[in-house]
């Protein structure tokens, strides 16, 4: 394969363009904050294994500077999956020093926009539960009797609902409306797979490295004054620490071995997104030589134990005896990486699989169990979470 890069403007002469616009309802995206990438077709799907030497195969031209051949995709949470990644015939980036670019493959010919922006229709949806609730609320108390037992520190256990219309969800408008409530989150689109994750999982930068780990969760009510007082309990709650630490110090021993140094966050700190909470703490370190291509800290780290469980193979036992599903692309991981190695990865939370024509949407959430946990409050938890992908889908 061969690739150009070259300036936004140079392509797109009349000005800024939204990536939510780019990929729409049929291409790809991965952003936060208009910092990101979107793409259109497919040059090429490539097995996980191979996808570090399929980048660097790829004779590129850069006019920009610093930019690479990049795949984007997402990684099942089972261990067992190999999963694949998509190399976009047309890719627009912008990164946070300001660069914006487009590389074309093999000089595909892809409108960057489309002719017409979604609008607000009326839409009939039904929501029910693929989970029996009573089979889950059973199934965070086994979690919990096995933590209390000594078996497992925490395990996370999760639950599926579906959303059904006669008519195909409009994926351009859902992911409008998670750029307008969910801005800050790491927003994405593959394959009829999209989302919010307010979670990063890693990313590498050069010789940086960065994780941000969430875990203990909490309601938002849209009263400040309720809010606080929720993220004062939070911060003080015994349970949700244990869970955050557990994360916390997975993530930093796994990490350890590539670099020369890892700082993080002493005390964890209040991560709000418009519908819930969450206990975060930053991690950054500096990777030591040869570093590795991020997907080996991706492969590393997913699933981390905010969505698995720790030890992770005794969690992840677990899980599979009493979750009754396949979680499939839920808890796994979703981002980009590029020839040099350098990526972006967030965990895929808060989402929605959808079914080929589009009218009916797989949502999971679940929490982490620990001795302290109670079922019914760990439901409250699923329900709160849930709220992120329900309100994009359904409201007009």
């Amino acid at each position: 394969m061969r690739a150009l890069t070259r300036p936004l403007l140079d392509v797109y002469p009349n000005g800024n363009i939204d990536l939510n616009d780019v990929a729409r309802g049929d291409g790809y995206l991965f952003v936060r904050d208009g910092v990101g990438i979107a793409g259109r077709g497919v040059a090429a799907r490539v097995p996980l294994a191979e996808v570090s030497a399929a980048l660097s195969a790829i004779d590129h031209i850069d006019e920009v500077g610093g930019v690479h051949p990049t795949a984007i995709g997402s990684i099942p949470f089972e261990l067992d999956s190999a999963g694949e990644l998509i190399i976009p015939q047309i890719l627009v980036g912008k990164a946070a020093d300001g660069r914006q670019w487009v590389t074309v493959i093999d000089d595909a010919s892809v409108d960057l926009v489309p002719l017409s922006t979604p609008t607000a229709r009326a839409q009939s949806f039904t929501v029910a539960p693929l989970t029996d609730i009573d089979h889950y609320l059973a199934a965070v108390a086994m979690a919990r009797d096995a933590v209390r037992d000594g078996v497992l520190t925490k395990a996370v256990i999760a639950r599926e609902v579906v959303v059904t219309s006669p008519e195909a969800i409009d994926v351009h408008a859902v992911l409008r409306r998670l750029r307008a409530s969910f801005g800050s989150s790491y927003r994405y689109s593959v394959d009829g797979f999209i989302g919010a994750s307010p979670e990063l999982l890693v990313e590498i930068d050069g010789n940086a490295v960065r994780c941000h780990p969430l875990a203990g969760t909490t309601a938002r009510t849209g009263d400040p004054e309720t809010d606080r007082a929720a993220a004062a309990e939070l911060l003080a709650s015994e349970k949700n620490q244990i869970e955050h630490r557990v994360v916390i110090d997975m993530i930093y021993d796994t990490l350890l071995p590539w670099c020369s140094y890892l700082d993080w966050q002493p005390e964890p700190s209040v991560i709000s997104v418009a519908n819930v909470q969450h206990l975060g703490s930053a991690l950054e370190g500096h990777l030591s030589d040869p570093r590795p291509n991020v997907l080996e800290l991706v492969r590393a780290l997913s699933p981390t134990p905010a969505l698995g469980g720790f030890p992770r193979i005794e969690a992840l036992a677990l899980i599979a005896k009493a979750e009754g599903f396949t979680r499939g692309r839920y808890g796994g991981a979703v981002g980009w990486v590029d020839a040099s190695g350098n990526g972006t990865w967030a965990v895929a939370i808060r989402c929605a699989e959808l079914s080929a024509d589009r009218r009916q949407a797989r949502l999971v959430a679940g929490g982490g169990i620990v001795a302290a946990s109670e079922p019914l409050s760990e439901l409250a938890e699923t329900q709160a979470k849930l709220q992120a992908m329900l309100s994009a889908i359904i409201r007009p």
